[in-house]
């Protein structure tokens, strides 16, 4: 079982940066693939970004593409998002999930366990 700890939220204006982290318990971290999700008010969760196991493949969102930035310490049992040119409708809860397996994932189905989700408000 992984238990993951999102971090790293809050208020920045438009054109800012933040780093979210994602803090994961248990001993397999390193065979789960790694994804973030973000779910605004009234809309449903979409992805965002995913890291394969190694580290070694990723993948985006179009909406995040060339902004944000997928990584993980596996050492560490972390993933991280680096957010850059942050946008107001970036605004959302952004929530770390793991799916066992080697690839990477963009569906919610995909994914095996969540976090609790981290708020990120982006201002005008």
């Amino acid at each position: 079982q992984v238990q993951l700890v999102e971090s790293g939220g809050g208020l920045v204006q438009a054109g800012g940066s933040l780093r979210l982290s994602c803090a994961a318990s248990g001993r397999t971290f390193s065979r789960y693939a790694m994804g973030w999700f973000r779910q605004a008010p009234g809309k449903e969760r979409e992805f965002v970004a995913a890291i394969s196991w190694s580290g070694g493949s990723t993948y985006y969102a179009d909406s995040v593409k060339g902004r944000f930035t997928i990584s993980r310490g596996n050492a560490k049992h972390t993933v991280y998002l680096q957010m850059n040119s942050l946008k107001p409708e970036d605004t959302a809860v952004y929530y770390c999930a793991a799916g066992l397996g080697g690839s990477v994932y963009s569906e919610t189905y995909e994914y095996d366990y969540w976090g609790q989700g981290t708020q990120v408000t982006v201002s005008s």
